[in-house]
């Protein structure tokens, strides 16, 4: 028997991005549990997990994709105050730093409705989704960086030796096939999967003093593909 379930999904650069398992890089976070335990955490992009996609505990902001070069100005440089000794030191030009420090699990990001499938029989149905709809998908952070989101990325690819992107697009067209158990339902979502970041950035001033450290959580697009679910 088949069922077959048809409604808006959002779709990988490729097919083949579908088929592959979402295993990357080891990395240890003392904030990501059992793999078991979460949808989010999962390698694989078929597997079918008992909950809809976990939401990132920070409140975050999306960067328009037409920001993501654009270097902050920075803040004024200090004045000396009155008895201050030259500084004997030049970090000229002034500048912006970002440290990534930790990285996290990787969270989903739909970019189209939810789609269900239902098996009322007594037997393992097939349930097909495909992907109708279109959507891109960019870096969102918890606060702003003292220096530009693409110097951000290529901070965290040689820190971790991950590729993130300022964006993915989801793209028309792609489907999954998943066994249904019996009076079971699947549920689908097709969009990007993002890597949790942690880093601290600060602005560094000509004389070589800089402003409050401050700690900035990002979610960078790392891979198209669907999380599955059954309730």
């Amino acid at each position: 028997m088949k069922i077959t379930a048809r409604r808006t999904m959002f779709v990988p650069a490729t097919a083949f991005l579908l088929c592959t398992a979402l295993a990357g890089p080891a990395w240890a976070d003392d904030e990501t549990p059992p793999l078991a335990s979460t949808a989010s955490a999962q390698a694989d992009t078929s597997a079918i997990n008992t909950s809809p996609p976990e939401e990132p505990d920070e409140s975050t902001t999306d960067v328009p994709s037409d920001e993501v070069d654009k270097e902050p100005a920075g803040p004024a440089e200090p004045k000396p105050l009155p008895g201050d000794v030259p500084a004997f030191r030049d970090c000229a030009p002034a500048h912006g730093v970002y440290i990534p420090t930790k990285q996290g699990r990787q969270y989903h990001k739909a970019v189209g409705p939810r789609n269900s499938n239902h098996n009322a029989t007594s037997r393992t149905a097939k349930s097909t989704f495909t992907s109708e709809v279109t959507g891109e998908v960019g870096v969102s952070v918890s606060t702003e960086t003292d220096v530009s989101i693409n110097t951000m990325l290529l901070k965290i690819k040689q820190k971790f030796d991950v590729t993130v992107s300022a964006k993915l697009t989801a793209k028309l067209g792609n489907s999954i096939s998943v066994d249904t158990p019996p009076h079971k339902t699947t549920n689908a979502v097709y969009g990007v999967w993002r890597l949790k970041h942690t880093g601290k950035s600060y602005w560094l001033h000509q004389n070589c003093t800089t402003t409050p450290e401050k700690t900035v959580v990002s979610y960078s697009p790392y891979r198209v593909g669907w999380y599955l679910w059954e309730g």
